[in-house]
């Protein structure tokens, strides 16, 4: 079955192939299709807006991740908006020293969302959401991953996901559990 990965995010898409590659889909890339504004309000909503988009400019079912960094003394702030606090030059060392600055020495657990949505051309969507929680250290730790990783250690782990093997991130992640139930939806 032919799939677009419907990102401009070189990370994600990365991650997503990976995911993939097990499964035999053909992946095919946005590159050259517009991006939709993300003024939905939810993961959901925008992880919508970029599926529909893509599936219907290209013809071909897509798939779209919205995914951010959740900080509960932020009142989940980044959220939705994680990529934006990394501003247009998507400097993830600024957002990480952002997120730092406004905790100021609060609590620090964290989680990472992510929801996939998946739409036919014209027709149906399907949403499916992964989270895992964790908490926040500083100074970021790791070069692996990318975004938020160097600063985010999942529950019961030492190391954050800029540290650890990617194989290992790919199975515990927040895009690993949202796959599961995507990979679940599917009876693949």
């Amino acid at each position: 079955m032919k799939l677009l990965v419907a990102s401009h995010n070189a990370g994600k898409v990365r991650e997503i192939e990976e995911l993939l590659a097990p499964l035999g889909f053909d992946i095919q890339s946005a590159a050259g299709l517009p991006e939709p504004d993300e003024t939905g309000l939810t993961f959901e909503d925008n992880a919508i807006l970029k599926a529909r988009a893509a599936a219907d400019a290209s013809g071909i079912t897509a798939l779209a991740d919205d995914s951010g960094l959740a900080v509960d003394a932020l009142d989940g702030a980044p959220g939705i908006y994680s990529a934006r606090w990394a501003g247009p030059s998507k400097d993830f060392t600024a957002a990480m020293a952002r997120v730092e600055r406004e905790l100021a020495g609060r609590n620090t657990s964290a989680k990472f969302v992510c929801v996939l949505a998946l739409a036919r051309p014209h027709g149906e969507v399907k949403t499916y959401r992964g989270e895992v929680h964790g908490r926040l250290v500083f100074p970021p730790r790791g070069s692996k991953g990318f975004g938020y990783d160097p600063i985010f250690a999942a529950s019961g782990m030492s190391e954050t996901f800029g540290e650890i093997d990617p194989a290992l991130k790919h199975s515990i992640s927040h895009r690993a559990k949202a796959f599961a139930k995507l990979v679940a939806g599917l009876g693949l």
